[in-house]
């Protein structure tokens, strides 16, 4: 799958998500063609924030499924630790 970088909008609800994973220890880092890449207790997570009525674009929509691994789509910090493991 070949990495277009482009601009990209953040959303509202991604600096809450990122301060709830910092506070249980996660590291992250920003990238261009999925939101969120965390490392936590060893293993590494792919999180696509999207705001509660958020909608993957068309390209994302194309590309996800090229990954061979796992993108989780999270709207909520509750739903951001539950993807890498934590019981809020």
């Amino acid at each position: 799958m070949k990495r277009k970088s482009f601009a990209k909008r953040r959303d509202a609800n991604e600096t809450e998500i990122v301060e709830a994973l910092l506070e249980v220890g996660a590291t992250f880092e920003r990238l261009d063609w999925c939101d969120l890449l965390v490392g936590y207790l060893g293993m590494n997570y792919l999180l696509e924030v999207k705001t509660s009525k958020g909608k993957l674009t068309k390209k994302q929509s194309k590309d996800f499924p090229l990954w061979n691994g796992r993108i989780t789509v999270v709207r909520t910090t509750k739903q951001a630790l539950e993807a890498i493991g934590v019981k809020p």
